[in-house]
């Protein structure tokens, strides 16, 4: 009877040690889960972190689209019709430039309508370009004599007009700088600020897009250095 007593109370003896046991196992196992719950928003977090770190770095990346101090006079003059930002970045340069009345002078010199002799329309349509595009007050400040000759010297005017386009499109990131022009000398564009020139002239308002080129308004015209 001793040695039955004896072995019963070491076999309860085992199964008290084995309870033991599977109870810690399963305090081990709710431990590491509750630790991988605890992570979880953690790592959540960290994912949309992320996300917003690429959407701001997405956001600095886009183009700002036209600057200068007179592109809120355009966009106030023109807010919608053929002339507005939205419309002519649709249009090729060819019809967007007629259809900007800031640019009626140029119109006229690129079309044959200031001398019949000089139409560069057809150059223009095909290909991407950078055009510096003197205003109706920029040819205003050209002498009346100066005015003439453009329009009997068919060189002079083809010299005039191709020295402000640049091959190529060159947005606000890229103008800063030397640029070759269609008429073969450089015009260089500095910056201060906000504000911007080409050569002696300001631009009043730059990066303007249409289907295939980028305009900037000029407040005179550029003449070529003469040797």
């Amino acid at each position: 009877m001793r040695t039955t007593n004896r072995r019963t109370a070491g076999a309860a003896a085992m199964l008290a040690v084995a309870a033991l046991t599977l109870v810690a196992c399963g305090d081990d196992a709710n431990t590491v889960e509750t630790t991988d719950a605890a992570t979880a928003p953690s790592t959540a977090t960290s994912g949309s972190e992320t996300t917003t770190t690429e959407t701001s770095a997405a956001s600095e990346g886009a183009s700002a689209g036209p600057a200068g101090p007179g592109c809120q006079a355009y966009a106030e003059a023109h807010p919608d019709g053929p002339a507005s930002l939205e419309a002519i970045a649709d249009q090729n340069i060819v019809d967007a430039i007629p259809n900007i009345p800031e640019l009626a002078t140029l119109t006229a010199a690129l079309t044959g309508g200031l001398n019949p002799d000089v139409n560069l329309a057809a150059t223009l349509q095909n290909g991407e370009w950078t055009i510096f595009a003197p205003t109706e007050d920029a040819f205003a400040k050209v002498d009346e004599a100066t005015l003439e000759a453009l329009k009997t010297d068919s060189d002079l005017l083809t010299d005039v007009l191709t020295y402000h386009v640049v091959d190529g499109r060159a947005g606000l990131d890229a103008v800063e700088g030397a640029h070759a022009t269609v008429q073969g000398q450089d015009v260089e564009v500095t910056a201060d600020g906000d504000a911007m020139m080409v050569n002696d002239s300001n631009i009043s308002c730059g990066g303007i897009e249409t289907g295939n080129a980028t305009v900037y308004l000029i407040d005179s015209v550029l003449l070529p250095p003469t040797e």
